[in-house]
């Protein structure tokens, strides 16, 4: 029988209700639940907890009830090992969520059944070489990896582009986007909206003190290398998550991922419908 992870917002009571109901439902089907230890602990669900390097271990499914920071926390967790992830939309509209909360019991029957498909998300590897010999950082993204500075300055980045340097910028920062992430902090600094199916890496400035202030949508080929030249630091930040502080010298090494995020979907997901309801542009 199929195992089933659930990964709720600790923070929204009905997402737990929602993981408790769903827990009972399949559980009297003859099916095995699981919750990590972290959410275990903060939502009430110590029954199901599960160390993390278990959690994977014969597991069929991840669903994640949140929104979209729920969403790349469960594809971080589980995504690697190529578990498929269902999201559950609890609170914000969000682009990653598949299914809403009255639909829950009627989509894992779905998946159940193998009446879904299965869409591949791209994502980064992002690779940090210090320069003062400290051991190399290696993380993954599912939206964005972004440097900037670590406080209120301006940074200079020197960006090479499949091995040829392209240009050198002076920003508040630089970000690297998925198609995914594009609708993310991207957004926010103008750069363009990507149809998520795609697979390419958008650069896009943030407050850039110069000229050549445009986004760029590169082949996820073409790796990308972000030198900082300044003597004052900066960070490095995955999905909005610190994971280096940086120093004159040291580099950001962005690529294509070894491994592709799978998302649970039951027809073609409707990307530009959610750009009409999110931005209010149905009524225009």
């Amino acid at each position: 029988m199929p195992t089933i992870a659930f990964l709720p917002h600790h923070e929204r009571a009905e997402a737990v209700d929602l993981a408790k109901a769903a827990i009972a439902r399949l559980e009297d089907l003859g099916h095995t639940c699981r919750v990590p230890a972290a959410d275990a602990v903060a939502t009430g669900l110590e029954a199901w907890a599960v160390p993390d390097e278990q959690l994977t271990t014969g597991l069929d499914l991840a669903v994640c009830l949140g929104g979209d920071g729920t969403m790349l926390r469960t594809i971080d967790l589980v995504g690697r090992h190529q578990v498929p992830v269902l999201g559950v939309n609890v609170g914000h509209l969000g682009y990653l969520t598949e299914v809403e909360p009255a639909s829950l019991d009627a989509a894992l029957d779905r998946f159940l059944m193998g009446k879904h498909q299965m869409e591949e998300r791209m994502l980064l590897e992002v690779v940090v070489e210090p320069v003062g010999g400290e051991p190399r950082v290696v993380r993954y993204a599912v939206n964005e990896a972004v440097v900037r500075s670590a406080g209120a300055h301006v940074v200079r980045l020197e960006v090479f582009i499949a091995g040829e340097m392209f240009t050198t910028y002076a920003a508040d920062g630089l970000i690297v986007a998925t198609p995914t992430g594009s609708t993310a902090y991207n957004l926010s600094a103008r750069g363009p909206i990507v149809a998520p199916e795609l697979h390419a890496f958008i650069v896009t400035p943030v407050a850039p003190h110069q000229l050549f202030d445009r986004s760029m949508v590169l082949s996820p080929e073409d790796d990308v290398r972000i030198e900082l030249l300044d003597w004052r630091p900066a960070r490095l930040l995955c999905d909005g998550v610190q994971v280096a502080a940086l120093a004159p010298g040291d580099t950001v090494t962005c690529r294509r991922g070894p491994w592709v995020a799978k998302v649970v979907t039951f027809g073609r997901r409707d990307f530009r419908g959610i750009l009409r309801k999110k931005f209010g542009l149905e009524d225009r």
